[in-house]
């Protein structure tokens, strides 16, 4: 009996232990592409700081829908990523970004203007000039 009245005080302090690691958000910040090759930016907040992710479709993937997540660690890790497609943008056909988690090349096309192939270690997705500048937009406003 004693064990019992016990148990049913605790429970409440065991409960709100197991429950504290569970206090996070995530928030999108700009929908780069939408349809059915999506691209979003978000923030996730979490007890530990605040993190980004950039979800994309993966694009070697073409009988099923599978989405990628490219993790940005902290605004600053995020900021190189900006860095990189301004400096591609200024570049020409062919340079390359080269990262620990990820590549991103500058693939101009004759008719389509100036494409960008985004490669982290799984997937693939690519994106156009104007969907490059969304993002770099939003990232320097972070």
């Amino acid at each position: 009996m004693k064990r019992l009245i016990l148990s049913v005080l605790l429970l409440p302090f065991a409960g709100h232990a197991g429950f504290n690691g569970v206090n996070s958000s995530s928030e999108t910040l700009v929908e780069v592409r939408s349809g059915a090759w999506p691209i979003n930016l978000e923030r996730n907040t979490e007890r530990s700081g605040t993190s980004y992710s950039l979800i994309f479709r993966d694009q070697q993937v073409m009988n099923a829908q599978v989405l990628d997540t490219l993790e940005f660690a902290n605004l600053e890790q995020l900021k190189y990523l900006e860095k990189a497609l301004t400096v591609l943008k200024a570049g020409h056909n062919g340079d390359i970004a080269k990262f620990k988690d990820y590549t991103i090349k500058r693939a101009d096309k004759k008719y389509d203007g100036v494409w960008y192939i985004l490669q982290p270690k799984y997937g693939t997705t690519d994106f156009q000039q104007p969907e490059a500048d969304i993002l770099t937009k939003t990232i320097r406003g972070l």
